[in-house]
Protein backbone atom coordinates (compact mmCIF):
# COMPACT_ATOMS: atom_id res chain seq x y z
CA UNK A 1 0.00 0.00 0.00
CA UNK A 2 1.27 3.43 -0.90
CA UNK A 3 -0.59 6.18 0.93
CA UNK A 4 1.29 9.00 -0.84
CA UNK A 5 -0.20 8.33 -4.26
CA UNK A 6 -3.58 7.15 -3.02
CA UNK A 7 -3.29 3.48 -3.95
CA UNK A 8 -4.78 0.90 -1.62
CA UNK A 9 -4.24 -2.86 -1.25
CA UNK A 10 -6.38 -5.24 -3.28
CA UNK A 11 -8.77 -7.27 -1.13
CA UNK A 12 -10.78 -8.82 -3.98
CA UNK A 13 -10.03 -10.12 -7.46
CA UNK A 14 -12.17 -10.37 -10.58
CA UNK A 15 -11.60 -13.51 -12.66
CA UNK A 16 -12.11 -12.47 -16.26
CA UNK A 17 -12.52 -16.03 -17.55
CA UNK A 18 -13.47 -15.79 -21.23
CA UNK A 19 -14.53 -12.15 -21.67
CA UNK A 20 -14.79 -12.39 -25.46
CA UNK A 21 -17.64 -14.91 -25.29
CA UNK A 22 -21.18 -13.72 -25.84
CA UNK A 23 -24.15 -14.60 -23.67
CA UNK A 24 -25.15 -17.61 -25.79
CA UNK A 25 -21.60 -18.95 -25.92
CA UNK A 26 -21.31 -18.57 -22.15
CA UNK A 27 -24.53 -20.50 -21.65
CA UNK A 28 -23.39 -23.32 -23.95
CA UNK A 29 -19.98 -23.52 -22.28
CA UNK A 30 -21.66 -23.51 -18.88
CA UNK A 31 -23.90 -26.41 -19.93
CA UNK A 32 -20.91 -28.34 -21.28
CA UNK A 33 -18.84 -27.79 -18.13
CA UNK A 34 -21.79 -28.68 -15.90
CA UNK A 35 -22.22 -31.98 -17.73
CA UNK A 36 -18.49 -32.73 -17.53
CA UNK A 37 -18.44 -31.86 -13.82
CA UNK A 38 -21.45 -34.06 -13.06
CA UNK A 39 -19.95 -36.90 -15.08
CA UNK A 40 -16.58 -36.57 -13.35
CA UNK A 41 -18.06 -36.58 -9.84
CA UNK A 42 -20.45 -39.45 -10.66
CA UNK A 43 -17.71 -41.53 -12.28
CA UNK A 44 -15.27 -41.12 -9.42
CA UNK A 45 -17.95 -41.69 -6.78
CA UNK A 46 -18.82 -44.92 -8.60
CA UNK A 47 -15.22 -46.07 -8.29
CA UNK A 48 -15.17 -45.17 -4.58
CA UNK A 49 -18.50 -46.95 -4.04
CA UNK A 50 -17.30 -50.07 -5.86
CA UNK A 51 -14.19 -50.24 -3.65
CA UNK A 52 -16.09 -49.55 -0.41
CA UNK A 53 -18.82 -52.13 -1.02
CA UNK A 54 -16.38 -54.97 -1.75
CA UNK A 55 -14.13 -55.72 1.22
CA UNK A 56 -11.84 -57.80 -0.98
CA UNK A 57 -10.95 -54.74 -3.06
CA UNK A 58 -10.08 -52.81 0.09
CA UNK A 59 -7.21 -55.21 0.67
CA UNK A 60 -5.76 -54.87 -2.83
CA UNK A 61 -3.14 -52.11 -3.23
CA UNK A 62 -4.30 -51.19 -6.76
CA UNK A 63 -7.82 -50.40 -5.55
CA UNK A 64 -6.69 -48.68 -2.36
CA UNK A 65 -4.65 -46.28 -4.47
CA UNK A 66 -7.40 -45.97 -7.08
CA UNK A 67 -9.97 -45.07 -4.43
CA UNK A 68 -7.71 -42.31 -3.12
CA UNK A 69 -7.06 -41.14 -6.67
CA UNK A 70 -10.82 -40.86 -7.24
CA UNK A 71 -11.18 -38.66 -4.15
CA UNK A 72 -8.38 -36.42 -5.43
CA UNK A 73 -10.24 -36.00 -8.73
CA UNK A 74 -13.47 -35.08 -6.94
CA UNK A 75 -11.77 -32.44 -4.78
CA UNK A 76 -9.81 -31.16 -7.80
CA UNK A 77 -12.86 -30.37 -9.95
CA UNK A 78 -14.97 -29.17 -7.02
CA UNK A 79 -12.29 -26.60 -6.19
CA UNK A 80 -12.48 -24.96 -9.60
CA UNK A 81 -15.53 -25.83 -11.69
CA UNK A 82 -18.38 -24.48 -9.47
CA UNK A 83 -16.67 -21.08 -9.26
CA UNK A 84 -15.98 -21.22 -13.00
CA UNK A 85 -19.67 -21.86 -13.70
CA UNK A 86 -20.66 -19.01 -11.39
CA UNK A 87 -18.32 -16.57 -13.16
CA UNK A 88 -19.58 -17.65 -16.58
CA UNK A 89 -23.16 -16.78 -15.66
CA UNK A 90 -22.28 -13.80 -13.42
CA UNK A 91 -19.26 -12.07 -14.99
CA UNK A 92 -17.59 -9.34 -12.96
CA UNK A 93 -18.50 -10.67 -9.50
CA UNK A 94 -15.29 -10.47 -7.40
CA UNK A 95 -13.71 -13.27 -5.40
CA UNK A 96 -12.15 -12.40 -2.06
CA UNK A 97 -8.40 -12.48 -1.49
CA UNK A 98 -8.79 -15.37 0.98
CA UNK A 99 -11.08 -17.43 -1.27
CA UNK A 100 -8.72 -16.90 -4.21
CA UNK A 101 -5.70 -18.19 -2.32
CA UNK A 102 -7.61 -21.09 -0.78
CA UNK A 103 -8.59 -22.13 -4.31
CA UNK A 104 -5.00 -21.60 -5.47
CA UNK A 105 -3.60 -23.70 -2.61
CA UNK A 106 -6.08 -26.59 -2.91
CA UNK A 107 -5.80 -26.62 -6.72
CA UNK A 108 -2.03 -27.04 -6.68
CA UNK A 109 -2.06 -29.33 -3.64
CA UNK A 110 -4.39 -31.71 -5.48
CA UNK A 111 -2.10 -31.58 -8.50
CA UNK A 112 0.90 -32.49 -6.32
CA UNK A 113 -1.08 -35.25 -4.59
CA UNK A 114 -2.01 -36.66 -7.99
CA UNK A 115 1.65 -36.67 -9.05
CA UNK A 116 2.60 -38.62 -5.92
CA UNK A 117 -0.31 -41.06 -6.35
CA UNK A 118 0.58 -41.74 -9.98
CA UNK A 119 4.15 -42.44 -8.90
CA UNK A 120 2.93 -44.79 -6.16
CA UNK A 121 0.71 -46.59 -8.69
CA UNK A 122 3.73 -47.04 -10.95
CA UNK A 123 5.67 -48.48 -8.00
CA UNK A 124 2.76 -50.83 -7.28
CA UNK A 125 2.74 -52.07 -10.91
CA UNK A 126 6.52 -52.52 -10.84
CA UNK A 127 6.44 -54.62 -7.67
CA UNK A 128 3.46 -56.66 -8.90
CA UNK A 129 5.09 -57.58 -12.22
CA UNK A 130 8.79 -57.66 -11.39
CA UNK A 131 8.59 -59.07 -7.85
CA UNK A 132 5.38 -61.11 -7.77
CA UNK A 133 6.45 -63.46 -4.98
CA UNK A 134 7.36 -60.66 -2.59
CA UNK A 135 4.55 -58.36 -3.73
CA UNK A 136 2.02 -59.37 -0.99
CA UNK A 137 4.60 -58.40 1.65
CA UNK A 138 6.07 -55.32 -0.03
CA UNK A 139 2.62 -53.85 -0.80
CA UNK A 140 0.56 -55.16 2.11
CA UNK A 141 -2.72 -53.26 2.68
CA UNK A 142 -1.27 -51.43 5.69
CA UNK A 143 1.72 -50.27 3.63
CA UNK A 144 -0.59 -49.18 0.81
CA UNK A 145 -2.66 -47.02 3.17
CA UNK A 146 0.49 -45.47 4.61
CA UNK A 147 1.78 -44.66 1.11
CA UNK A 148 -1.59 -43.12 0.20
CA UNK A 149 -1.52 -41.01 3.38
CA UNK A 150 1.98 -39.77 2.56
CA UNK A 151 0.78 -38.82 -0.94
CA UNK A 152 -1.94 -36.62 0.57
CA UNK A 153 0.39 -35.13 3.18
CA UNK A 154 3.15 -34.51 0.65
CA UNK A 155 0.70 -32.94 -1.77
CA UNK A 156 -0.57 -30.42 0.79
CA UNK A 157 2.95 -29.55 1.97
CA UNK A 158 4.72 -29.37 -1.38
CA UNK A 159 3.48 -25.95 -2.52
CA UNK A 160 3.20 -24.44 0.95
CA UNK A 161 6.27 -22.20 0.69
CA UNK A 162 5.63 -20.66 -2.77
CA UNK A 163 1.96 -20.06 -1.99
CA UNK A 164 2.82 -18.37 1.31
CA UNK A 165 5.37 -16.20 -0.54
CA UNK A 166 2.82 -15.24 -3.21
CA UNK A 167 0.20 -14.42 -0.57
CA UNK A 168 2.67 -11.99 1.06
CA UNK A 169 3.06 -9.94 -2.14
CA UNK A 170 1.48 -6.51 -2.36
CA UNK A 171 -1.38 -6.33 -4.86
CA UNK A 172 -2.26 -2.71 -5.56
CA UNK A 173 -4.37 -3.06 -8.69
CA UNK A 174 -5.74 -3.54 -11.13
CA UNK A 175 -7.59 -6.37 -9.40
CA UNK A 176 -8.49 -8.26 -12.59
CA UNK A 177 -6.95 -11.69 -13.24
CA UNK A 178 -7.04 -12.78 -16.87
CA UNK A 179 -7.96 -16.37 -16.07
CA UNK A 180 -10.87 -18.49 -14.83
CA UNK A 181 -9.00 -19.81 -11.77
CA UNK A 182 -6.60 -18.19 -9.32
CA UNK A 183 -3.53 -19.16 -11.32
CA UNK A 184 0.07 -18.09 -10.57
CA UNK A 185 0.64 -16.48 -13.99
CA UNK A 186 -1.64 -13.46 -13.48
CA UNK A 187 -0.78 -13.28 -9.76
CA UNK A 188 2.93 -13.06 -10.61
CA UNK A 189 2.46 -10.42 -13.29
CA UNK A 190 4.27 -7.93 -11.07
CA UNK A 191 8.06 -8.36 -10.68
CA UNK A 192 8.80 -10.79 -7.84
CA UNK A 193 11.90 -12.73 -8.96
CA UNK A 194 12.53 -14.68 -5.73
CA UNK A 195 8.90 -15.78 -5.43
CA UNK A 196 8.69 -16.60 -9.13
CA UNK A 197 11.91 -18.64 -8.99
CA UNK A 198 10.73 -20.53 -5.90
CA UNK A 199 7.40 -21.41 -7.53
CA UNK A 200 9.08 -22.45 -10.81
CA UNK A 201 11.65 -24.63 -9.05
CA UNK A 202 9.02 -26.29 -6.84
CA UNK A 203 6.80 -27.01 -9.85
CA UNK A 204 9.60 -28.36 -12.05
CA UNK A 205 10.90 -30.67 -9.33
CA UNK A 206 7.58 -32.41 -8.74
CA UNK A 207 6.71 -32.66 -12.44
CA UNK A 208 10.03 -33.93 -13.76
CA UNK A 209 10.88 -35.89 -10.61
CA UNK A 210 7.69 -37.93 -10.67
CA UNK A 211 7.79 -38.34 -14.47
CA UNK A 212 11.34 -39.70 -14.21
CA UNK A 213 10.28 -42.10 -11.45
CA UNK A 214 7.27 -43.35 -13.44
CA UNK A 215 9.22 -43.77 -16.67
CA UNK A 216 11.98 -45.64 -14.80
CA UNK A 217 9.40 -47.95 -13.22
CA UNK A 218 7.82 -48.74 -16.58
CA UNK A 219 11.21 -49.14 -18.21
CA UNK A 220 12.00 -51.87 -15.66
CA UNK A 221 8.53 -53.39 -16.21
CA UNK A 222 8.97 -53.54 -19.99
CA UNK A 223 12.43 -55.04 -19.59
CA UNK A 224 11.00 -57.76 -17.33
CA UNK A 225 8.07 -58.40 -19.69
CA UNK A 226 10.31 -58.72 -22.74
CA UNK A 227 12.13 -61.53 -20.99
CA UNK A 228 8.90 -63.53 -20.77
CA UNK A 229 7.79 -65.87 -23.56
CA UNK A 230 5.49 -64.06 -25.97
CA UNK A 231 1.81 -64.71 -25.29
CA UNK A 232 -0.44 -64.48 -22.27
CA UNK A 233 2.27 -63.10 -20.00
CA UNK A 234 2.74 -60.06 -22.23
CA UNK A 235 -0.99 -59.50 -22.60
CA UNK A 236 -1.66 -59.65 -18.86
CA UNK A 237 1.24 -57.35 -18.01
CA UNK A 238 0.33 -54.71 -20.58
CA UNK A 239 -3.37 -54.90 -19.71
CA UNK A 240 -2.44 -54.19 -16.09
CA UNK A 241 -0.52 -51.04 -17.03
CA UNK A 242 -2.53 -49.60 -19.92
CA UNK A 243 -5.05 -47.56 -17.90
CA UNK A 244 -2.35 -46.07 -15.68
CA UNK A 245 -0.23 -45.11 -18.68
CA UNK A 246 -3.24 -43.50 -20.39
CA UNK A 247 -4.09 -41.39 -17.33
CA UNK A 248 -0.44 -40.46 -16.83
CA UNK A 249 -0.10 -39.39 -20.47
CA UNK A 250 -3.20 -37.18 -20.31
CA UNK A 251 -2.20 -35.56 -17.03
CA UNK A 252 1.49 -34.94 -17.62
CA UNK A 253 1.06 -34.16 -21.31
CA UNK A 254 -1.33 -31.29 -20.60
CA UNK A 255 0.56 -29.76 -17.67
CA UNK A 256 3.91 -29.99 -19.49
CA UNK A 257 2.50 -28.00 -22.39
CA UNK A 258 1.80 -25.23 -19.90
CA UNK A 259 5.09 -25.65 -18.04
CA UNK A 260 7.38 -25.93 -21.08
CA UNK A 261 5.74 -22.89 -22.66
CA UNK A 262 5.06 -20.64 -19.66
CA UNK A 263 4.72 -17.62 -21.95
CA UNK A 264 1.49 -19.04 -23.32
CA UNK A 265 -1.25 -16.65 -22.40
CA UNK A 266 -4.67 -15.55 -23.47
CA UNK A 267 -7.15 -18.07 -24.76
CA UNK A 268 -4.49 -20.66 -25.71
CA UNK A 269 -3.15 -20.87 -22.15
CA UNK A 270 -6.66 -20.92 -20.76
CA UNK A 271 -7.72 -23.75 -23.06
CA UNK A 272 -4.77 -25.92 -21.97
CA UNK A 273 -5.59 -25.23 -18.32
CA UNK A 274 -9.26 -25.94 -19.01
CA UNK A 275 -8.36 -29.29 -20.58
CA UNK A 276 -6.32 -30.60 -17.65
CA UNK A 277 -8.71 -29.05 -15.13
CA UNK A 278 -11.90 -30.52 -16.60
CA UNK A 279 -11.14 -32.68 -19.64
CA UNK A 280 -8.63 -35.08 -18.11
CA UNK A 281 -10.74 -35.39 -14.93
CA UNK A 282 -13.73 -36.40 -17.02
CA UNK A 283 -11.75 -39.02 -18.98
CA UNK A 284 -9.90 -40.55 -16.00
CA UNK A 285 -12.81 -42.48 -14.42
CA UNK A 286 -13.82 -43.75 -17.86
CA UNK A 287 -10.28 -45.01 -18.45
CA UNK A 288 -9.96 -46.69 -15.06
CA UNK A 289 -13.47 -48.15 -15.20
CA UNK A 290 -12.55 -49.99 -18.39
Amino acid sequence: MNTTNGTSPVTKFILLGFPSLGRLSRTLLCALLSSAYAGTVAGNLSIVWAVLRDHRLQRLPMYILLGNFAWVEIVYVTTTVPRMLFDLMNPGVPISFLDCFVQFYVFFSMGATECFLLSTMALDRYLAICHPLRYPVLMAPQISWVLAAFCWLGGFLWFMMPIVLISQLSFCGPNTLDHFVCNPDPLLAAPAPWTEQTFSTTTSRIIFGTVLFILTSYGLIFRAVLRLPAGAGWQKAFATCTSHLAVMGLFYGSIMVTYINPAASGNSGKMVTLFYTVGTRFLNPLTYSL
